[in-house]
């Protein structure tokens, strides 16, 4: 079964070891999943079963938003509430000067990712290895904060929502909030609203013709030969430029990439609404 969804994953649990879950709520051996959640954020997690699982890299992902309760005089390493190490009562601030703060955060940010992290280091997880009290070394990286706001202010809980680009850690942001304003502090809760146009819907099966990036290529050529997966002339194409495309027939999709006058097949026969089955 091919299939595209959403699933709002709880926490304290690996995105990879929901996965297991899935698997048998489906009745599939398949099933893979786009956008890493750290095993203590929660929420909107894109989902893909049998042939559905290579579209990951075509989907308009971005950007992603995030709601966050940060809690003020907290310390952790996890920069979590999975292991606080000491709380420290601090003085209350103004609304204002929260916001102001929060409104400084906006464009460019660079900063080191956190070592309780779901960032690969020589394809482990960094979160794993610090839990093993083995050494995370992470590069600085850049994000984008698209736009960030102050839902309410509880003293000493700032809950607020950011929309960032992809691969932004949101711990870190909380973090750097923190101390922007002097005090240490965590997150006590992280939960992803969206990933682009994805959200939860109740695991509904999704179009993924709604969510591809790419361009649409009008082929001209018997549509058989596309569906079947036979070879595929460049002059049946309407651009011929070398890149990926998306290619729709009346009941199938494919995604074919032009390189050089040749057209090869990336994804091909796919059925269009497989949510109706």
């Amino acid at each position: 079964m091919n299939r595209l969804f959403v699933v709002n994953k709880p926490i304290f649990r690996s995105s990879n070891g929901y996965m297991r879950y899935i698997k048998r709520k489906y009745n599939t051996k398949k099933v893979g999943f786009s956008g890493t959640l750290d095993p203590f954020a929660t929420g909107c997690l894109i989902v893909a079963t049998g042939q559905y699982t290579k579209l990951f890299r075509y989907l308009k992902k971005t950007p992603k938003t995030y709601r966050a309760t940060l809690w003020l005089g907290a310390a952790s390493q996890t920069l979590d509430i999975e292991k606080v190490e000491s709380i420290k009562d601090v003085a209350p601030f103004e609304d204002g000067v929260i916001k102001d703060v929060l409104q400084s955060f906006r464009g460019e940010l660079t900063y080191t990712p956190p070592r309780y992290s779901a960032k690969k280091i020589e394809g482990l997880r960094a979160y794993e290895l610090a839990r093993e009290g083995k050494s995370v070394a992470l590069a600085s990286i850049t994000s984008a904060i698209y736009d960030i706001s102050l839902i309410c202010y509880n003293h000493p809980f700032v809950h607020f929502e950011a929309t960032v680009s992809e691969g932004t850690y949101i711990r870190s942001l909380g973090a750097l909030i923190a101390q922007k304003l002097g005090v240490e502090g965590i997150l006590s809760s992280l939960e992803r609203i969206r990933e682009g146009a994805f959200l939860y819907q109740n695991e509904k099966a999704l179009d993924p013709l709604d969510f591809l990036a790419i361009e649409q290529n009008i082929y001209s050529g018997e549509s058989q030969w596309l569906e079947q997966g036979k070879p595929l002339d460049i002059a049946t194409f309407e651009n011929q430029n070398d890149g990926a495309y998306l290619v729709v027939t009346e009941n199938y999709f494919a995604i074919i990439e032009i390189a050089g006058g040749i057209v090869s097949y990336k994804l091909n026969r796919q059925e269009r609404f497989e949510e109706s089955k």
